[in-house]
């Protein structure tokens, strides 16, 4: 057994609430042979496409891969890249309750890929309106009771506008509130139970650091203002580190190839909040998250990590 492998999890009595921005990612593959006449850019000859549950529902779907219970909340269009979201979402056997606003495109990420390299990504995002908001939270309200752990995915796409709400109503019912942040305003998410910034996240926030010293003191200042149990930083290469009272905990990254980054923080949130649903503490949640990290950027575009690649046959 690799050393610091999680023993395998049992995530069936797993029960995640997930909300946030959804969103759909749309592929084009294609072959580059030559420059344009008109600019200086390659022109793709597309031969194939492809859809991926993207935001909050890529979040959803890695978590329900890990065989916990997940419910999704969120807005969509009344559009067809909207159905198409909820289609494979149900596919995947997540429980979907999704506002649906006719005013509102869905959001939409196109990546153009070309000799297995991204050469461009274009977005159709729109903010959602305020009754599609209210359904949105009354769906939130009513799920709420039913989870073991929230997620509220922050893409910084207007889903999350009552984010500050949510979040009380989720700690009066004492659950465990996991955030993915965004923008340089961690204010709305005081008092959740974990806070999972990349890098620049923070950096953004605390400022640069000049060592790990330093990066601690900022890291476990900003923790204890806010009232936040846990911060998990992730590092890309550098790996992880948790901060709590406790201290601070280090793991290594343990990825072997990167592929393609899209959506690796789905994937490391997912699977923190099927292992804290699941009963295991916060230092191995992390380790297990962090080895998931390091698998899914093997991987091109979003995708899922299975309980077989985490824990072996």
């Amino acid at each position: 057994m690799e050393q610091g492998r999680q023993a395998r999890v049992d995530f069936s009595a797993a029960r995640i609430l997930v909300v946030g921005d959804v969103m759909l990612d749309r592929y084009w593959f294609g072959e580059v042979s030559r420059i344009s006449p008109e600019a200086p850019v390659p022109v793709v000859r597309v031969t194939r496409s492809d859809e991926r549950l993207g935001g909050a529902a890529n979040v959803a779907r890695n978590a329900a891969a890990l065989g916990a219970r997940v419910a999704l909340v969120g807005v969509v269009g009344d559009d067809e890249p909207g159905r198409c979201i909820e289609a494979m979402a149900v596919q995947e056997g997540i429980e979907c309750r999704l506002a649906h606003d006719s005013a509102l495109p869905t959001t939409i990420k196109l990546r153009v890929i070309g000799r297995q390299q991204q050469l461009l990504r274009v977005d159709f995002e729109q903010a959602p309106g305020e009754a599609a908001l209210a359904r949105k939270l009354d769906a939130v309200r009513e799920l709420l009771p039913g989870a073991g752990v929230l997620v509220l995915s922050d893409y910084g796409k207007g889903s999350l506008v009552q984010i500050e709400e949510i979040v009380r109503a989720a700690r009066e019912a004492g659950k465990i509130v996991i955030v993915d942040p965004k923008g340089d305003d961690y204010h709305r998410y005081r008092g959740v139970t974990v806070l999972t910034p990349n890098r620049a996240e923070l950096r953004e926030v605390v400022g640069a650091w000049r060592d790990e010293a330093d990066l601690a003191e900022r890291a476990q200042a900003l923790r204890r203002s806010l009232g936040i149990r846990y911060l998990v930083l992730t590092r890309s290469e550098e790996g992880m580190t948790l901060f709590s009272d406790e201290g601070e905990t280090s793991v290594p990254a343990q990825a072997r190839e990167v592929y393609d980054v899209s959506g690796a923080g789905d994937t490391v949130v997912a699977v923190l909040a099927a292992m804290l649903a699941a009963g295991l503490p916060a230092d191995a949640a992390m380790r297990l998250a962090n080895r998931a990290g390091g698998i899914v950027v093997g991987k091109l575009g979003t995708a899922a990590v299975s309980p077989l690649e985490l824990f072996g046959p």
